[in-house]
């Protein structure tokens, strides 16, 4: 687990390290932190965009990137049949101490064989798929693990703000790609991911590649800073 760090942390806060907190640096802003505890909320702690998410959950549930289960021991709460993932191995293992049933310990493009009405991606979640070439990589497997008439709900941001000067005009590097396409490291303790893609994408192209896709697509929530709940239902 020599490269879990968020799992780790969050096995710490469990075990009553309550300072517990990942490093996260990127190649776009100065080093920000992960606090554990903001993993383990209660449903009433949730924000807005979370509880329209939670409501607007159909069906069989795949809680993709689950991190510590809080959402999906919301979704048990309600009577939900709910399906918790996640890549890491301490995520898993929290989870099972905090009662979730069901966990699976994988890559989403790894798994097969299933069919969910809903798949469940909060926090920025989408951001597993890297890129723009990964967003279509992510939309196509997601097809594939849909019953017919199922939905994704996704969190994502626009992120163009960042890249804002003083006076509101913006400045971007053309020959850099899109400007949502970041790379992270996390780091906790002797724990550390090594440098990963992650995606923040605009509502406008993430419509695109929906649509491209065979996805139909509605905002269902927008946020202050640029965030926004998305809901792609798969069409015939």
């Amino acid at each position: 687990m020599s490269n879990d760090p968020m799992g780790a942390a969050m096995l710490d806060y469990l075990q009553g390290n309550a300072a517990a907190e990942v490093i996260v640096a990127s190649n776009l802003t100065e080093d920000d932190i992960i606090p554990a505890y903001y993993l383990f909320r209660e449903e009433k702690e949730m924000p807005e965009l979370e509880l329209l998410a939670l409501a607007a959950c159909q069906g069989a549930v795949l809680d993709v990137g689950a991190g510590a289960g809080s959402h999906t021991l919301a979704l048990q709460n309600r009577g939900h049949e709910v399906t918790a993932l996640d890549f890491s191995a301490g995520a898993v293992e929290v989870m099972r101490q905090r009662g979730v049933r069901n966990v699976l310990h994988q890559d989403i493009l790894d798994l097969k064989d299933a069919r969910y009405d809903t798949l469940l991606l909060l926090m920025n979640g989408i951001g597993i798929a890297g890129d723009l070439s990964g967003l279509d990589r992510f939309l196509r497997h997601a097809k594939s693990l849909l019953k017919p008439g199922g939905q994704l709900l996704l969190e994502s941001s626009d992120i163009l703000y960042m890249f804002e000067d003083e006076d509101g005009s913006v400045l971007l590097d053309l020959n850099a790609g899109y400007y949502g396409e970041v790379k992270y490291n996390m780091t906790y303790k002797d724990h550390e991911s090594g440098w990963f893609n992650w995606l923040f994408i605009d509502a406008a192209i993430l419509e695109d590649h929906a649509t491209e896709a065979g996805f139909g697509f509605e905002v269902l929530y927008e946020g202050e800073f640029g965030n926004y709940l998305a809901q792609l239902t798969l069409l015939a």
